[in-house]
């Protein structure tokens, strides 16, 4: 390997995050390399460049390839000590996992920024006005605000089917789903080269993480330009932004117009709202059944202890999805973004991503990296004379206007 040209701190903040998803501690990488701890620390600032043989050590180390560290591109994006800062008091085992998260949703944001680079892709520029919180009725104005965002997003008061495509292509945020903490629901960050980063937890089900996207928006909306972790447990008195952060989503996804409307249907109909008709509904919405079960307690057209009776009564929602023949399975979420994903095939069929790298960039194997690629490009499938199938591969560049000419 010859000498390394790229900027210290970039490499530096790819040594690190590397090193945090694996788990492994600066005390570790240094005996690895044979250094003391205080010189590990200086590579990973960047106040002191990494030699080659370091470099490659590291990366058998670590479990990744050198191309890893030392590919040109945009300046790394510096998430990670913004959001450690947000971590809080908690015990070591936690702390690592939430700094495994925190490098692999910077390792996402560094990978989206060098696709954009890489094809010329323009950044997202048309994100809604922030919203100043007052500090009266900080909460009831949460629930204004998702009323207005809804018309906006010309929703009308209707269920919202894809939420994640939605917040992506409509609002521009960077979406990405991996593990974290069972505790953990989310991170969010800001930056200013790539926008608004979220990460939803993959462990958590749909329809939590579906919640998650829906408080985080509200952080978009109203403290953009703070980082932050969202925890599903462990406080002590909710913050004021949380319970915003909690209004905003419940009306977002669950809009008061709709519910009434729905709930009292279901009782002119029948003359009874039974627990039958709760899972339905909270499968119609995308929530858990808990949450509609709150909100409906909310709005005071069931009574309050409701979700409590349940629970005191054995009431287990994903048996009664069963028993009512409602599909409880789903296929997991992508990692990334669509069009992060789209990027990276374009910068593949332009031949300035090997097949490789293609897969690195989609956390896949080359064969499966293949077949996204396959289907990405594929917009088509025809029957050709002979009756065999026939694929017709997309000319993005082609002008839509010259062609009806």
């Amino acid at each position: 390997m010859s000498a390394i040209s790229i900027d210290p701190q970039t490499l530096g903040l790819r040594l690190t995050e590397a090193r945090k998803a694996r788990g492994i501690t600066q005390d570790d990488a240094a005996k690895h390399l044979g250094i003391s701890r205080p010189t590990m620390i200086s590579i990973e600032k960047g106040t002191r460049q990494a030699i080659p043989d370091e470099v490659i050590k590291l990366a058998n180390f670590y479990g990744r390839s050198v191309h890893d560290f030392v590919r040109s591109g945009p300046p790394a994006v510096e998430l990670e000590p913004h959001l450690r800062m947000a971590v809080g008091s908690a015990s070591d085992r936690e702390v690592n996992d939430v700094d495994k998260a925190i490098a692999e949703l910077q390792r996402f944001a560094n990978d989206y920024l060098q696709l954009e680079s890489l094809v010329q892709a323009q950044a997202f520029e048309s994100y809604p006005s922030e919203v100043t919180v007052p500090k009266w009725n900080a909460v009831e104005f949460a629930n204004d605000v998702a009323l207005r965002e809804r018309a906006r997003l010309n929703l009308g008061d209707q269920p919202i089917g894809d939420l994640r495509r939605l917040l992506e292509n409509s609002v521009g945020l960077r979406i990405f789903v991996c593990g974290a903490p069972s505790n953990v629901a989310g991170l969010y960050a800001h930056v200013a080269s790539l926008g608004y980063c979220v990460l939803i937890n993959a462990k958590h089900p749909r329809e939590r993480q579906r919640w998650t996207l829906a408080h985080e928006y509200w952080h978009f909306l109203a403290d953009r330009h703070k980082p932050g972790i969202d925890y599903t447990t462990g406080y002590e008195r909710m913050p004021q932004s949380e319970k915003c952060a909690d209004a905003f989503a419940r009306s977002f996804l669950m809009p008061e117009t709709s519910l009434r409307r729905q709930f009292f249907d279901i009782m002119s109909n029948r003359g009874d709202f039974q627990v039958a008709d709760l899972v339905r509904l909270s499968v119609c919405f995308g929530v858990s059944v808990q949450a509609m079960t709150l909100r409906l307690e909310g709005l005071g057209v069931v009574s309050k202890g409701t979700w409590g009776h349940l629970q005191e009564n054995g009431f287990k929602p994903e048996s009664a999805k069963r028993r009512l023949q409602i599909e409880v399975g789903s296929s997991p979420a992508e990692p990334y973004p669509e069009r992060y994903k789209y990027l990276a095939v374009e910068a593949y069929s332009e031949g300035k991503l090997s097949e490789g790298e293609l897969a690195k960039f989609l956390r896949t194997d080359r064969v499966s990296a293949r077949d996204i690629a396959l289907k990405c490009q594929t917009l088509a499938d025809e029957i050709s004379a002979d009756g065999s199938p026939m694929r017709w591969h997309a000319q993005f560049e082609t002008s839509l206007f010259a062609t009806a000419q």
